[in-house]
């Protein structure tokens, strides 16, 4: 008798609980259709060009808009980690590394030319290997050079540009620049010695912290990130190289601003303002040439990204969506 009554609780409290979960039988569909959307998966690809491997990072849909990042110094398509998911669901980003900067190789400088034009030509080449044949361009720092090289090489190809921090006008090499601008002058290799402080850890940090209000929104795995990479055997010569090199683009700045003027990209400027690196008065010049170019100077420093993805994400959808068919 005790067992027969067990097997009936056991029976009913089955019951109550069939009943239970039969009740809501529509709610995983309806937390189904209000979930976020899967993030875009971010590959990490290899290729090799003449010899040197070249990383990029690649994300989005393969018949989508082409959007090329290209990085400055003295980091690498690191810089544009958090940016890659916010685009990736309608467009297709690249974002490579030169040699000598993250994942790319770095070999010895006394073998392998570290100028900008090589860099341009190697972005040329990877483009050519990967099938892309069109590009708007996300230009920042030592990128903006590049994607300029590369704009003059094959102006049809640009079907936009993004530049934040990325110089085209003498009127923004101020200060900053001079000892810059006195290594360019005799390339001595006292005035090489003077620019060792800009791989030094103080000045990565600086880039990433000064002009930046609220320094809570920096992570400080950025530039403990960049200077684990310039820290490695031979890095420092190939940096100082690249420093000297950065003088071969002043001659071709009436070049690019010709190609501005002539083909009239559409054009977003979103600039930190704070930079003291490139600061605004490389900013508003672009305004000459492209007048329809549409400007926001934003109240953070060099490394824009770090703590205003919130305000930049919208500006560059809201303009890529605009620009790009």
């Amino acid at each position: 008798m005790i067992e027969l009554r067990k097997g009936a609780v056991a029976l009913a409290i089955a019951s109550a609980l069939m009943s239970a979960t039969a009740l809501p039988v529509l709610a995983p569909c309806a937390a189904r259709a209000t979930e976020t959307p899967v993030q875009p998966t971010v590959h990490y690809r290899t290729v090799t060009i003449d010899g040197v491997d070249i990383f990029y990072r690649e994300a989005g849909p393969a018949d989508g808009p082409v959007l090329l990042l290209l990085h400055g110094f003295p980091t690498s398509s690191f810089m544009f980690r958090n940016l890659i998911p916010a685009l990736a669901d309608r467009y297709h980003v690249i974002a490579p590394d030169y040699p000598g900067f993250g994942q790319s190789s770095a070999p010895d400088h006394t073998r392998f030319k570290y100028t900008f034009a090589h860099f341009a030509d190697l972005m040329d080449a990877l483009l050519g290997k990967i099938g892309v044949g069109s590009y708007a361009m996300y230009v920042m720092d030592y990128g903006a050079p590049v994607g300029y090289r590369l704009a003059l090489k094959h102006p049809e190809r640009v079907t936009a540009l993004v530049v934040q921090n990325g110089n085209a006008y003498e009127e923004g090499l101020k200060a900053f620049w001079d000892p810059i601008k006195a290594y360019w002058a005799d390339g001595s290799q006292a005035h090489r010695d003077a620019l060792d402080v800009l791989v030094q850890p103080q000045t990565t940090k600086f880039q990433y912290t000064d002009g930046v209000s609220d320094l809570s929104r920096i992570d400080p795995d950025t530039w403990q990130h960049d200077q684990s990479l310039l820290d490695r055997p031979g890095n420092r010569d190939i940096q100082l190289d690249l420093f000297y090199d950065y003088g071969s683009n002043i001659p071709l700045y009436p070049a690019f601003q010709d190609f501005f003027r002539t083909r009239r990209p559409p054009t977003l400027i979103v600039w930190g303002k704070n930079d003291k690196i490139f600061p605004p008065d490389g900013a508003t010049p672009y305004l000459r040439d492209l007048p329809d170019a549409e400007m926001h100077l934003l109240d953070t420093g060099h490394f824009a990204l770090e703590d205003k993805l919130d305000e930049m994400v919208p500006l560059i959808r809201n303009f890529l969506d605009r620009a790009l068919p």
